[in-house]
């Protein structure tokens, strides 16, 4: 059994994870600014929610390579150039990704970080994979929704939408083209049950 990190696949493969995940990150705020400039602000936000847990995914991996600090550690890797002007083609191509990641890389990673006696490293492979599965769930979510037009649609006529600016509730199929309180566009709004915070008046009861 391996034992030292030094000498190791696992070394290699902890170097790719954080390789991959500042990619991630960065793709994503790349994918934000766009959203931004199409006025897509519930999706920009989504895109910079989900960026910022891939930079802590990082430096999980970075500080698990303590021990090689000082080191270069060669690698090879492939990353995909999402270079796209379509939002739906980022929200596809997201949720692709993190779904090779949760499927292919991280088990494959903890499997070989087990082997070698790295316990720790394959724990948290597997627990950041699981995190992969849920990033991948909420990109398909909001890539069906923008597919069928939807970000600014529903067929309950009593859904509640939020304005990420200013906190004001709308009731209706589809949120008001200017929020009546803060002047924010529509690109504002998203559904009540996707922002962050809104189950706690539930919780208070």
């Amino acid at each position: 059994m391996q034992t030292d990190l030094k000498n190791s696949r696992t070394r290699m493969n902890l170097m790719r994870a954080f390789a991959g995940e500042c990619q991630s990150r960065q793709r994503y705020y790349q994918a934000a600014l766009l959203a931004q400039q199409q006025k897509l602000i519930g999706i920009e936000r989504m895109f910079r929610f989900t960026a910022e847990q891939e930079e802590r995914h990082a430096m999980v991996f970075w500080k698990l390579l303590q021990e090689c600090a000082g080191e270069t550690v060669e690698i090879e890797a492939g990353f995909p150039a999402d270079v796209y002007e379509d939002i739906g083609q980022l929200l596809d191509a997201s949720q692709r990704e993190e779904e090779k990641e949760h499927i292919v890389v991280y088990p494959d990673f903890a499997r070989i970080a087990e082997e070698e006696g790295f316990a720790q490293a394959a724990s948290k492979f597997r627990a950041i994979a699981e995190i992969e599965n849920e990033h991948s769930t909420r990109f398909a979510y909001y890539a069906g929704l923008y597919r069928e037009g939807k970000l600014f649609r529903s067929d309950d006529a009593q859904q509640r939408w939020i304005c990420l600016n200013c906190g004001h509730v709308h009731v209706g199929s589809e949120p008001p083209q200017e929020c009546p309180v803060c002047s924010a566009e529509q690109g504002y709004f998203i559904r009540e049950a996707e922002a962050a915070f809104t189950s706690c008046e539930i919780m208070k009861q």
